[in-house]
């Protein structure tokens, strides 16, 4: 551990479960207080007790990152817990998969609004509270780095067959990446992206009969890749095999470290070579 995040207050969303709660961890033991975000606050309390069982400082924002006021709550979270707002990390989301002619408005509407609605509005939550610390810093001549790290795919980089809901809202979170780097460049925040490849976690690990589902407020979703295609998939990627929780933490991780204070506006694929 090198706590190169000592006293950083950063908001994950999505981080009681997978690559989310694999983030906080990171970002925790890198000296990070964490704000963590779940639907449900059962996961989401689970991390916040593995991050301060292992000595760091965690409060639990849980709900639904789409309902109306929650990028307000989530921010206020941070800086009633913390006293202020350094990292914010758009992670929260899930997979409703269909092909176009039978994918209904719900299904569409529902996935922009949990990847690219709601890291729209926690963003335009966090701005006053970022100008204000900016201009602070900058009248008493202290350059602070602010980080903010959008979640993306390699369905949003180059498209998916059967997810064109998903692949259009993670193309459009690189659009929101590249435009708030040239907005918030001003307050010397760094705004990046990763784009994950085949990571496995619970919206990967499908059963052969297809049957695997995720309850997302009320509605049980299908989720999962079929076995056989995962294996395929696997094949096709160059490293060998498909990407840990753990590792896609530490490509957001590096994101947020000191040594990636003058790139913004970027995004990098983590995927063990693998892009479609």
């Amino acid at each position: 551990m090198t706590n190169k995040l000592d006293g950083r207050v950063a908001l994950v969303s999505g981080s009681g479960r997978g690559i989310g709660r694999e983030i906080a961890l990171k970002l925790a033991s890198e000296g990070a207080r964490l704000v963590i975000n779940d639907l449900d606050a059962d996961p989401a309390n689970k991390t916040a007790e593995a991050i301060r069982a292992a000595g760091g400082e965690a409060v639990v924002c849980a709900g639904s990152v789409t309902e109306d006021g929650f990028g307000e709550r989530f921010v206020k979270a941070g800086v009633d817990s913390f006293g202020g707002l350094d990292i914010i990390v758009n992670n929260a989301g899930y997979t409703w998969d269909s092909v176009v002619q039978k994918m209904t408005d719900e299904q569409w509407q529902a996935i922009i609004d949990v990847h690219l609605t709601a890291p729209f509005k926690i963003l335009r939550a966090a701005q006053p509270v970022i100008s204000a610390k900016a201009k602070e810093e900058a009248a008493a001549g202290q350059e602070v780095f602010r980080k903010v790290v959008n979640i993306s795919s390699i369905a949003g980089t180059g498209g998916n067959a059967g997810q064109i809901n998903y692949a259009a809202a993670k193309s459009g979170i690189l659009g929101v990446t590249r435009t708030m780097a040239k907005e918030w460049g001003r307050y010397k925040v760094n705004v990046n992206a990763v784009a994950f490849g085949p990571i496995r976690t619970r919206l990967t690990e499908g059963s052969a009969d297809g049957d695997s589902t995720i309850k997302v407020e009320e509605k049980e979703i299908k989720v999962g890749v079929n076995p056989d295609l995962l294996s395929q998939m696997e094949r096709m990627i160059p490293l060998g095999r498909v990407g840990t929780p753990e590792e896609a933490a530490d490509a957001v991780y590096l994101f947020c470290a000191p040594e990636s204070n003058f790139i913004s506006g970027q995004h990098i694929i983590c995927g063990g070579g693998f892009v479609i």
